[in-house]
């Protein structure tokens, strides 16, 4: 027996789908099978899987579970959840990895998995070595055992621990996986906490579970201008992802959320290396910088980040895309809702308001991320030709992950998406007008290589 995914799902952090057009019961099963057999191959002898509240997970969950079993290795059934609840499961029962069920922040119609083994993510080429085995049926047999354990109660004890700080603070869960372990969590926090859409409902009918479309967080907005709260958070599908407003109303990013989060941290570690993604705002990386922390620029994607926050042993990271990324007991892993209670922490340690927080931070202006269609074949050429067209004309440029131009307006970035057939850039710079040459300049070299010049929105940062 064999089996061959469609290419399209093979995504470089993990696997994603659209159910019933890309994503098949029958993925996950073969997906089983192959991971069941990597895990044998080294040793192992368990995983644990979980899912997220999307309607076609539990449909998945079955089937990987069937495939895992037929492997020969047992599985530990966590149940309904949020990805971290996953990662804590994988690190905390007698297991050698995990599989979470979920979409993450995608439509309603897509899902897929995210794994790891031996509490390290799997990703890139691991991947594909999973879908060549499945592909020739190179897999180990046998009849593992399954079992189930509740470990959301010990999940959410584990993040609430040490929170200090009695705040008034609004929770947007958005109906997704996160919901029933946020509820649980504000019961062990000091403060007044008020709720939104806790209720797991994989046809999300308030707004879509993405905290980085600002138009998802207005329930959220409202909310915390009606009770008058000191600000609000907002999750993403699995719970990874966060989003923030303050009490202003004004939506903080994921590397405004880690410039407040490093201060703290790097008082209880002087010196250490802070990792965020090339997205990440300058501003970020000139914070760590006079707090006495070493600022690391890395690859966005959240395999890329863990790798690096191991390799350099960084106690926290991040990315503007929401993950907020913890070493030390937390591996590496990113989680939301302790990184929501280290937010509520932090803003109580520093004696002022989120907003003031906010108010002290450079006032840079930014653009979203710009996402532009492109030939699959050129995609990463075009990058190439922008680099190759701007080190001859001798401008700085950071090839980290794609091309970060430094200008003397501020900087920008074109890389391609390691998911979709799109260049992403974004660009940031002092004010509205330096900010519009610098859009200007990413149009023009994207025109120089065919690709259409698209007329970019601004939106301060």
């Amino acid at each position: 027996m064999t089996h061959r995914f469609a290419p399209s799902i093979l995504r470089d952090y993990d696997i994603r789908g659209v159910v019933g057009r890309t994503l098949h019961t029958a993925d996950a099963a073969a997906l089983g099978r192959s991971f069941g057999t990597l895990v044998r191959r080294a040793g192992g002898s368990a995983v644990a899987v979980g899912y997220d509240g999307r309607l076609t997970s539990p449909a998945l969950e079955a089937a990987l579970v069937e495939g895992l079993t037929a492997s020969g290795v047992d599985v530990v059934r966590i149940g309904l959840g949020p990805s971290p609840m996953l990662y804590h499961a994988a690190a905390t029962l007698a297991v050698d990895g995990g599989i979470q069920v979920t979409g993450s922040h995608n439509p309603g119609d897509h899902n897929g998995f995210k794994m790891l083994h031996q509490c390290r993510p799997v990703f890139g080429a691991a991947i594909r070595d999973l879908a060549r085995m499945a592909e020739a049926g190179d897999w180990e047999a046998g009849a593992g055992r399954v079992s189930t354990a509740d470990v959301l109660d010990s999940y959410v004890r584990r993040v609430a621990e040490g929170c200090a700080g009695s705040l008034r603070i609004g929770w947007d869960a958005g109906n997704g996986a996160a919901g029933p372990a946020i509820e649980q969590l504000v019961k062990l926090l000091p403060g007044e906490h008020h709720l939104l859409f806790t209720e797991v409902d994989g046809n999300f009918p308030h707004h879509h579970p993405d905290p980085t479309d600002d138009a998802n967080l207005a329930d959220l907005r409202a909310l915390v201008a009606a009770k008058k709260l000191h600000f609000g958070v907002a999750f993403d599908g699995d719970g990874d992802r966060i989003g923030a407003i303050d009490g202003e109303g004004r939506v903080l990013r994921g590397d405004q959320i880690l410039s407040i989060l490093v201060e703290p941290v790097l008082r209880a570690s002087p010196g250490a290396a802070i990792v965020a993604d090339v997205k990440s705002s300058s501003a970020l990386f000139d914070r760590i910088a006079a707090l006495g922390g070493r600022p690391v620029m890395w690859k966005s994607g959240h395999s890329n980040i863990k790798a690096m926050m191991r390799e350099l042993d960084a106690p926290i990271a991040g990315e503007m895309s929401g993950h907020i990324f913890f070493g030390g007991d937390w591996l590496g892993f990113d989680d939301a809702l302790h990184a929501a209670v280290r937010l509520i922490g932090a803003v109580h340690a520093s004696g002022r308001t989120l907003a003031a927080l906010r108010d002290a931070m450079p006032p840079l202006v930014s653009t979203p991320e710009l996402r532009f269609a492109v030939d699959p074949a050129r995609k990463e050429k075009v990058v190439a030709e922008v680099v190759a067209r701007l080190r001859a004309a001798g401008a700085a440029v950071d090839t980290t992950d794609g091309a970060r131009v430094s200008t003397p307006d501020g900087w920008w970035l074109l890389r391609a998406s390691n998911t979709e057939d799109m260049l992403t850039a974004r660009a940031e710079a002092g004010n509205d007008n330096a900010l519009a040459r610098t859009v200007a300049t990413i149009d023009a070299q994207l025109a120089l290589s065919g690709v259409a010049r698209h007329d970019a929105p601004k939106a301060p940062h």
